[in-house]
């Protein structure tokens, strides 16, 4: 019986190092490929370096951004653009809109 007992603690770091480290990292790659999927010209993304722009043209490893200064095109690595903004004025993706007039 001891001879299990011995191996709890590593059997507990390693959990614990699962639990806190692993699982969290694998949920932020989940999301990163979901944005990464969801890029489409016209869409409002911002970077990683916290500049937010409008898509022109989404390649392979690349993408073109208008940015608010006029008439600039920056093109960057498709891997910098860290989320897709949407509207505040936009209802949420997972609430089903009701026409206007309609009542319970």
């Amino acid at each position: 019986m001891s001879s299990w007992v011995s191996y709890l603690p590593l059997v507990l770091v390693v959990f614990a190092f699962w639990l806190l480290v692993l699982r969290p990292a694998r949920n932020r790659q989940k999301e990163f490929l979901a944005t990464q999927g969801s890029l489409a010209p016209g869409s409002r993304v911002m970077l990683a370096s916290g500049i937010f722009g409008e898509l022109i043209s989404v390649r392979d490893d690349e993408v073109d951004i208008r940015i608010a200064a006029p008439d600039v095109v920056v093109t960057v690595a498709r891997q910098a653009v860290a989320k897709v903004v949407v509207p505040e004025d936009a209802p949420p993706a997972s609430e089903p809109t009701e026409p206007p007039g309609t009542t319970d």
